[in-house]
């Protein structure tokens, strides 16, 4: 079946093209040629490639509920091993997002979060020295991570010497996974940056960073950006000097809200992209980094937005908060 769509996002606007679907994959896609025809039929408004949460807890919330409320990709930065286990298989399941996950939280003995009632005793590995590094990494690499968490939380707890720090980033490169670091309190983003860590689970906010340390994480890291969680206050103030700044370096953030922390819209969060607009992404920054890489071969995972993108920068951000994930075998039913 071939469905001509309005407007296609795909790391740009592409305008008006056509999908071809076979039974309940996207097929493939392309500009719309003039020559091409009448399609089987239209969609109107805006179609995505499927909408992407960088730090979820599917412990903490319900992954149909998400997949209910627009996100097609979800990456779990922690939860209990029998969570996490139904998804280690790579197959799509029915109403369910696509789920990349890091395993269980890895800490200090003593260290965040395991002192904490929501986090469950299975989700939490203690690791205690150099020597337990390379264990603590394979066990959530064998059970199907494609990254470890770390906890660097100096704020709560005990934390990392250097030597265990360097043994966990070091065991998940020669494992082939990235590494993602919860950073809190003054000079753990800068241990995470220096210990060659990728990815940080949230945008700072205990420090002010200086610019040259931005500067230098903007060419090898990525930012979770997280900044709804701290309300509006001091410390989202912090978080947004940080992100913006860090932007404006050339350093790449990623859409994330740490789903399962506090009362957050379940699904897609209008406050955090709100959140990132007042931080210095514009509207295309913004749709870089929620949206997911248009597939190379065959996915089901769409999204739709009704109408076209407002202009009015708010009334886009509600707009973009009510895409929801198109499912390919019910498209006719839906818009024939």
């Amino acid at each position: 079946m071939n469905v001509d769509v309005a407007n296609l996002w795909s790391g740009a606007w592409l305008g008006r093209c056509r999908l071809t679907v076979g039974g309940d994959l996207l097929v493939s896609a392309r500009r719309r040629n003039a020559m091409d025809g009448r399609a089987d039929l239209e969609i109107p408004g805006v179609v995505f490639a499927g909408l992407r949460d960088a730090h979820v807890h599917l412990g903490l919330v319900d992954a149909g509920a998400l997949f209910a409320g627009g996100l097609a990709v979800v990456h779990d930065l922690g939860s209990p091993p029998s969570v996490l286990a139904p998804f280690a298989d790579a197959a799509v399941h029915t109403g369910l997002p696509e789920v990349s996950f890091a395993g269980q939280f890895l800490t200090a003995p003593g260290g965040y979060p395991t002192d904490r009632s929501w986090a469950a005793a299975e989700s939490v590995r203690v690791v205690d020295g150099p020597q337990a590094a390379a264990s603590a990494v394979d066990t959530q690499v064998r059970a199907g991570a494609s990254f470890v968490k770390i906890m660097l939380n100096s704020a709560a707890g005990p934390v990392f010497d250097d030597a265990t720090l360097d043994a966990l980033v070091g065991a998940a490169h020669a494992d082939g996974v990235p590494v993602v670091a919860h950073a809190e309190g003054r000079g753990q983003a800068a241990r995470a940056f220096e210990a060659g860590v990728e990815r940080l689970a949230h945008t700072p906010w205990t420090e002010r960073l200086p610019d040259e340390l931005l500067a230098a994480m903007a060419s090898s890291m990525r930012w979770i950006s997280t900044l709804d969680i701290h309300g509006r206050g001091s410390e989202f103030d912090v978080a947004t000097d940080n992100l913006r700044r860090f932007r404006a370096c050339g350093g790449v953030v990623k859409y994330g809200t740490d789903q399962g922390n506090g009362p957050q819209p379940v699904g897609l969060n209008p406050r955090e992209l709100d959140a990132l607009l007042d931080a210095g992404l514009d509207r295309v920054a913004v749709l870089e980094s929620i949206t997911i890489p248009w597939p190379s071969g065959t996915s089901t995972r769409l999204a739709w937005a009704p109408g076209a993108p407002p202009t009015d920068e708010r009334h886009w951000v509600s707009w973009l908060a009510s895409t929801r994930n198109l499912d390919p075998a019910q498209i006719k039913e839906q818009f024939g």
